[in-house]
């Protein structure tokens, strides 16, 4: 990671103040199984302390937290505390696993294009979801969650921007950054929690 952060900045002098301030960046991981994923689903539009507790619910209702388990005792996702909409992602995806239609082990092999388009085509995963699994679980290389609100703010902030970068406008800047984009968004999260003075990094290891 040290390595890849000081390509980066030795290609794009502006992240050298941002590196500066962002103070250590390290990567986290969570396992690149169907639990990790289920827990990045969890992680969508919720605090991390609240994604834990749900998540860390749901493995002791759920045990083992496979997804022929979870196909059997769906009315457990409400006890654990997942809403309406995340069940039925996670009911989704349990059943494309189920079915064939998904294949966490081959999804690991896969280029980062194919392995993203493979996730998106689960009805309720979106570009966020599948972007982060693939950062945090499988460890691919180059994707930048353009649509997330920290690092939009982190590097509108660190740049100077007038307002906050939409979507679009930072996948933009982003793209300077390839084949490196994990480790800038990385970085950038690093800089939020400096900044903020609170952790952002959407994902935590999942712990039973």
């Amino acid at each position: 990671m040290t390595q890849t952060i000081d390509m980066l900045c030795q290609e794009d002098a502006r992240l050298v103040s941002v590196r500066e301030k962002a103070g250590h960046v390290s990567p986290r991981r969570i396992s690149a199984d169907f639990a990790g994923l289920c827990f990045v689903v969890t992680s969508q539009q919720v605090s991390l302390a609240s994604a834990a507790a749900i998540f860390g619910r749901m493995q002791n209702l759920i045990d083992p937290l496979t997804p022929q388990v979870l196909l059997d005792a769906p009315a457990l996702m409400i006890e654990a505390g997942q809403s309406r909409a995340k069940q039925r992602t996670l009911l989704a995806l349990a059943q494309a696993l189920v079915d064939g239609d998904l294949s966490l082990e081959t999804l690991v092999l896969m280029d980062g294009d194919d392995a993203f388009k493979h996730l998106v085509a689960i009805k309720g995963i979106g570009p966020w979801t599948a972007q982060i699994f693939l950062m945090f679980g499988t460890g691919h290389p180059d994707f930048f969650p353009a649509g997330d609100v920290a690092l939009q703010a982190a590097v509108g902030h660190a740049f100077g921007m007038e307002k906050r970068p939409s979507a679009m406008e930072l996948a933009a800047i982003a793209d300077r950054w390839q084949p490196n984009r994990s480790a800038a968004a990385l970085l950038f999260w690093a800089y939020y929690r400096e900044w903020k003075g609170r952790t952002v990094i959407p994902v935590l290891e999942p712990t039973k």
